[in-house]
């Protein structure tokens, strides 16, 4: 296959694994406020089955990346949620479907951040998430019922991310999809913020307005540990074979 023809098959899968996550986040969150538990724990395993799925024909280390943030988010949501209460699902629960979920946004942002026509792209559209998130953060502080300070906290992290990261455009993509899935989310009422965080000093958004800033730590954690991970099972793998 020539290189052009090689980019051309790189982008489009890319840009399939985004239309796939896209359309698969909103189904679950569309159908989740008519389920039971029964049905989360359905959505749940067919969430889990297109996230192995998508992830046949990535690398060992995207695999290793998305695993860390299944693990890291998945702690954050025990924490946050069922402990803190900063914010609550609609049965009260982590619904079985969020933890393969989190993979699932990563892989997204992932895609989306590497795919040619995004790098294409790149000033643009870093202009544009810039843009759109301080609009938000600046309505979520001056034009809703709630001061949304976490929001612009959160804001001011994804404006980091944005212009400092190394994998700025993989903060695009997780800009796209996570003001997505939060906004469907919450208009839903999948799940909603409280509007002060525990010690009610801080207000905050129904959903904040920078929360993709927040989401943005799973992804570092990711892009840190997974390398590290990854070599520590290469070395241990190594052990006891014979030397050639």
């Amino acid at each position: 296959m020539s290189p052009t023809g090689s980019i051309r098959s790189s982008s489009r899968r890319d840009l399939g694994i985004a239309v796939v996550v896209f359309g698969w986040i909103t189904i679950m969150l569309v159908t989740d406020p008519s389920s039971g538990l029964g049905e989360q724990w359905t959505y749940g395993a067919a969430t889990w089955f297109v996230l192995l799925w998508l992830l046949l024909a990535e690398t060992p280390l995207v695999r290793t990346q998305v695993a860390v943030v299944v693990a890291f988010a998945t702690a954050v949501e025990y924490t946050f949620s069922l402990g803190l209460k900063v914010y609550v699902y609609r049965l009260d629960n982590i619904p079985a479907f969020v933890p393969p979920a989190h993979g699932l946004v990563y892989l997204c942002a992932l895609a989306l951040g590497r795919s040619p026509v995004v790098h294409r792209w790149r000033v643009p559209l870093v202009a544009v998430a810039l843009s759109a998130g301080a609009a938000y953060a600046l309505w979520g502080l001056l034009g809703t019922d709630r001061v949304d300070v976490l929001g612009a906290f959160w804001f001011g992290c994804l404006v980091a991310f944005l212009t400092r990261g190394r994998s700025r455009l993989l903060y695009v993509g997780l800009f796209a999809i996570v003001t997505y899935l939060e906004l469907l989310g919450t208009w839903l009422g999948v799940w909603e913020w409280q509007r002060f965080d525990p010690t009610g000093l801080i207000e905050i958004g129904n959903p904040p307005s920078g929360v993709a800033g927040g989401y943005g730590w799973f992804d570092l954690a990711a892009l840190t540990v997974a390398p590290v991970l990854l070599r520590a099972w290469e070395r241990l793998t190594q052990i006891g074979r014979p030397e050639r």
